[in-house]
Parts: C-alpha cells; sequence; structure tokens
C-alpha cells in the first residue's frame, strides 16, 4: 500500500496509468478493489477485481500486493486513487436491475457514492 499510495501522491503524470477503486456495503470498509490499467488516452482500461467477504481490503496486504504487481507487471507510471469507498460492490444491471437499489446495500440507497452523504431532493 505504502508504494501506491506513493504513486498516487504524485497524481498522473505519464501513461501507463493504474487507478484503483474501493467498494463496499457501507462507507466503513472495502469488500472490492478494482485496479485498472489505461496503456494510452482514450485506450480501454484491462481490470482486476478482488472481492472479499468479510474484512477490509484496503488493509489486506495480500491484495495491495496483487494490486501493486499487477501495476509493475503492466509497467505503470502514474496511479490515481482515492482512499474512500465509491459505493455499492454490486454491479448495476448485473448483480441488480439498472436503475434500481441494490437490495443488498441498504446504507447506499439514497446516498451520493462520492461523500457518502444523503442525496438532497429538490
Amino acid at each position: 500500500m505504502k508504494w501506491l499510495k506513493k504513486k498516487a501522491k504524485r497524481g498522473v503524470r505519464a501513461f501507463p496509468v493504474g487507478t484503483v477503486a474501493f467498494y463496499g456495503p457501507t462507507d466503513r470498509s472495502a469488500s472490492k478493489v478494482v485496479a485498472g490499467v489505461i496503456r494510452a488516452p482514450n485506450a480501454d482500461p484491462v481490470l482486476r477485481k478482488w472481492l472479499a467477504e468479510i474484512g477490509d481490503l484496503r488493509e489486506d496486504r495480500k491484495v495491495m500486493s496483487e494490486v501493486a504487481t499487477f501495476f509493475r507487471d503492466n509497467e505503470v507510471r502514474s496511479v490515481g486513487m482515492i482512499d474512500g469507498i465509491l459505493g455499492c460492490p454490486h454491479e448495476e444491471g448485473t448483480d441488480y436491475p439498472d436503475g434500481g437499489v441494490c437490495p443488498r446495500c441498504p446504507f447506499w440507497a439514497g446516498r451520493d457514492r462520492w461523500s457518502g452523504l444523503p442525496k438532497i431532493r429538490h
């Protein structure tokens, strides 16, 4: 994790770029990590996912080591990453209907995925 945070702190400088996103049933614990490698501007990312039933993958040394290895194997020069949880780990349209609310993650119903705060209705 230290290597990833150091790379992320420098910002996006050159391609290939690695991205890391954390997802969880609440804003407190990551049960899914998605790492992507973008080789060039406008290129489709190569994605890799890690899932866990329990624990917080942000604290899982084995998983974070695998993310770092994935990036090193793909010669990543920059990393974009935030420590926060970006919403539910389940995929809309795959795990539940498009436009619906995930039945397994009621915490995220009506919440903004970026802040975790309730959405303001106008």
